[in-house]
């Protein structure tokens, strides 16, 4: 094994530094914001610590933070979308991922050139499609229709990636499992699927977060404050004459994250034992 110099370490280590500092330094920011009871208006210097360190930002961003809702209504909406987008996304994608992966069947290609268009085209050239289909439907201005919509954007992107975890099994599992007797459907359920699990939660985990954090399109399909998320709320306070400090969009900032971190640390705790213990029943 080649052996840095200390010369060599040295660079290496501070170029990680400044790398680590430009990712730090706005988080820092971000939280300090949110701590600082003293900012009125736009910040205007950059402090290391809060210059009056106070609780109540959160306080008061728990009540109400944006359209007149309270913040755990903001959150319900938030989760209820992404996690109806991500559900759907990998229930409905899975059979389809599985048939790009093992079978071949005339239209294939174009079938998967049409998916990685759907991952390519910027949500925007979606708008007037979704927006026509789920008026015709009478769902456009309800959490369901924003969970067709997330579920649109995120779809293409959880099809390919299952489809690409589908092809890493071992075709010939299977078909030890087919002279075994089992069916299909039963070779799919029980080898295919939990070996395939931790990269199809990865592609539920993202579709996830395509939801939770998607604004701008979703002010299309919401009449009223009741079906709003929280990161239109966050979108709105920055167009609205409410946000009279900056502190309180860095404590909803800082809210609205707390539920994202502890589902990507629960994850990423069993996605690590799926990957070391293994996933195949008996």
């Amino acid at each position: 094994m080649h052996r840095l110099t200390r010369w060599q370490q040295t660079r290496y280590q501070a170029g990680l530094t400044l790398i680590a500092l430009f990712v730090l330094i706005p988080l820092w920011g971000i939280v300090y914001l949110a701590f600082d009871g003293g900012v009125k208006g736009w910040p205007t210097t950059f402090r290391v610590w809060p210059e009056q360190f106070t609780l109540a930002v959160f306080a008061r961003m728990w009540e109400k933070p944006a359209q007149g809702m309270p913040f755990l209504a903001l959150l319900r909406n938030s989760l209820i979308v992404s996690a109806g987008a991500a559900l759907a996304s990998v229930a409905l994608g899975a059979s389809m991922a599985y048939a790009f992966a093992r079978y071949r069947f005339p239209g294939r290609r174009w079938g998967l050139f049409g998916l990685l268009l759907g991952v390519l085209l910027p949500p925007v050239a979606l708008m007037v499609p979704l927006y026509l289909l789920l008026s015709a439907m009478g769902i456009r201005t309800t959490l369901f229709g924003l969970t067709v919509v997330y579920t649109s954007f995120a779809m293409p992107f959880c099809i390919w990636n299952m489809r690409a975890a589908f092809q890493a099994v071992a075709l010939e599992l299977e078909e030890s499992a087919f002279l075994d007797g089992a069916s299909p459907w039963t070779a799919f359920w029980r080898i295919t699927l939990p070996l395939a699990l931790p990269a199809i939660a990865v592609a539920g985990l993202i579709a996830f977060l395509i939801g939770y954090s998607e604004f701008a399109m979703g002010w299309l399909f919401v009449d009223k404050a009741q079906n709003v998320t929280l990161a239109m709320a966050i979108s709105g306070m920055i167009q609205s004459s409410y946000l009279d400090s900056w502190a309180n969009l860095a404590a909803l900032a800082l809210m609205m994250s707390l539920p994202v971190v502890v589902i990507f640390l629960g994850a990423q705790r069993y996605l690590i034992d799926r990957l070391l213990l293994g996933p195949v029943e008996s």
